[in-house]
């Protein structure tokens, strides 16, 4: 199974970091989605389990999971999902995950089952380092990596705490707040990559925010390994809702854009 390592080891620009949550708009066409992303040129897919109350989400992403939730998504199908996609191409695949959803399931059983459908890391969205020895005993005895997050506002000394807990790449978050497309990128964002590059020789991957190419091209410039895009992406699904081919079109024409940018 290719690694994080494999790709970032691999590439002389940044990696393309598409999210999608599982099953939007549907189990079928959320499936055909990813896989027309991953053609476009992704390097790294980042997935998200819907969930009840996504507290790192904005709107658009929760309306996202409420699309799937509505089309009957749960854990066994996610992961079904994603052995779909490991059949179809060997990509390394991080899940964005809720811990009640790991709690219920339950936790042990859950990074097993993770791992066995191919996930490479779990990030869990509302679980800080203080609490991560609940679960990082459980990520490691699975073979998966475990993710974290760094805000603007993480001090130098907390970085160096988070990133010594991780294993596969730092989640830099570009924006206080939760995700969501935005015209305008952090000011703050290549200080951040600056902050967390003096600790660490972790790969570095930006998320939340970043809706175009002109974004991505800056962020990679600025030095981060790796670009994640999601809500301008699962915005495209949303907005072609009764059309399904559309959707796949254009989420896949904007990677192919993303792409090049990364690429120039």
């Amino acid at each position: 199974m290719k690694t994080y390592a494999d790709v970032f080891s691999g590439l002389k620009r940044a990696a393309l970091i598409p999210f999608f949550v599982i099953g939007d708009p549907g189990y079928d066409a959320g499936l055909a989605i990813v896989k027309d992303a991953i053609d476009a040129g992704a390097d790294i897919l980042e997935l998200g389990i819907s969930f009840s109350d996504p507290i790192a989400d904005g709107p658009t992403i929760q309306k996202a999971d409420i699309r799937a939730a509505k089309a009957g998504m749960n854990m066994q199908k996610a992961l079904r999902f994603i052995r779909e996609i490991k059949d179809y191409r060997d990509i390394p695949i991080g899940l964005l995950i809720y811990y009640n959803l790991i709690y219920q399931y339950p936790a042990e059983k859950f990074f097993a089952d993770a791992a066995k459908a191919g996930v490479n890391s779990v990030l869990i969205a509302d679980m800080t380092i203080n609490d991560a020895d609940e679960v990082t005993h459980m990520a490691k005895q699975a073979g998966l990596d475990t993710v974290f997050m760094v805000t603007p506002n993480t001090s130098d000394s907390r970085i160096k705490e988070i990133t010594e807990r991780i294993t596969g790449f730092v989640y830099t978050v570009s924006v206080l707040g939760v995700t969501g497309s935005r015209d305008r990128l952090s000011s703050t964002v290549g200080d951040l990559i600056a902050r967390i590059k003096a600790v660490t020789n972790i790969p570095v991957c930006v998320g939340f925010g970043i809706s175009s190419p002109d974004h991505a091209k800056t962020v990679a410039q600025a030095g981060a390994d790796g670009v994640i895009i999601g809500s301008k992406i699962v915005s495209m699904i949303e907005k072609n809702l009764d059309n399904p081919q559309k959707a796949r079109e254009d989420i896949s024409g904007f990677i192919k854009q993303l792409r090049k940018a990364l690429e120039e």
